[in-house]
């Protein structure tokens, strides 16, 4: 058995298209141009690819799109000084702040600052507990491309059981709100659960989200069942050549080459989940612009 490699490539193409087509729509039905401000503080080398990719993509799907980079040494006060004005600002529909922030930043007190309606990461409090409630709510991104994939490769997931490995704020409680939400019976599992093995065996969608290289094993997946994996691990090479020149590779939580023999369905990493978060951040800036104007 060979399972059906779940292409993050093909789906973000899709969702970006489809993106794109709403937002021209916006602006010629409304006169509402979609616009999206990323906040980056720091140089974080990741951040900075991540960054510019968000901004490259939203421009490409006609949006309005404004990056502000700031030193490692901008105050607390001054990050959430900017964050109020974005609030108030009538371009922009939709703010994001790259994560994580210098350590004299408290992430939850910029967080806290930050207008629930323009917030398309999904991370304040008010999102996570309309999600919680089944309100209408802006979604964390890498969950909400999890779902597209899932119902779009799987189809109907109405009384699946679903087992999320990992809890955070980010993917793990998210994801299984979403999944809860689709009428699958949830389990959250995480580095702690007895017999982690076991319990992964019982899912029909297996979703690793808890950062560590290649955790889930080929005999820890129920045959036939859809994987999701999460995670993006920096690795050595096994080759001992590369490794000794510091190369690394990327990895998921999950043994890829195993599982793929026992799946039914499973993201690849790179080129899974990953390729999804961007889209789908394009996707909550024009949900949140449709919201705010009074569309949706």
């Amino acid at each position: 058995m060979s399972a059906t490699i779940i292409d993050g490539k093909v789906y973000s193409g899709a969702l970006t298209a489809k993106v794109a087509e709403e937002v021209a729509a916006l602006v010629r039905d409304h006169a509402i141009k979609p616009g999206l401000a990323v906040i980056l503080v720091g140089e974080d080398p990741a951040s900075q690819i991540y960054v510019r990719s968000k901004n490259e993509q939203s421009l490409a799907a006609g949006m309005h799109s404004v990056t502000y980079r700031l030193p490692a040494e901008t105050t607390e006060a001054e990050v959430i000084d900017l964050v109020r004005q974005l609030n108030f600002d009538r371009a922009i529909h939709g703010v994001l702040v790259q994560l994580p922030l210098p350590a004299q930043i408290s992430e939850k007190r910029v967080l806290e600052a930050l207008d629930p309606d323009k917030d398309v990461d999904g991370l304040t409090v008010t999102n996570a507990g309309r999600l919680a409630s089944g309100l209408p709510a802006l979604t964390p991104c890498t969950p909400l491309g999890c779902m597209i994939m899932l119902r779009e490769a799987v189809g109907a997931l109405a009384g699946k059981r679903a087992v999320v490995v990992g809890r955070s704020v980010l993917v793990g409680r998210p994801m299984a709100q979403l999944l809860i939400g689709a009428d699958c019976t949830v389990t959250v599992a995480h580095s702690k659960t007895r017999d982690l093995p076991g319990l992964c065996r019982e899912a029909e969608i297996l979703v690793a989200a808890i950062g560590r290289p290649q955790m889930i094993r080929g005999d820890w997946v129920r045959p036939g069942a859809a994987v999701i994996d999460v995670g993006i691990n920096r690795v050595p090479f096994s080759d001992p050549v590369k490794a000794a020149a510091g190369k690394t590779k990327v990895v998921g939580d999950v043994a890829f080459k195993e599982a793929s023999e026992v799946a039914g369905w499973i993201t690849p990493v790179p080129g899974g989940v990953g390729l999804m978060t961007v889209a789908c951040l394009l996707q909550n800036t024009v949900t949140a612009a449709r919201r705010i104007h009074g569309l949706e």
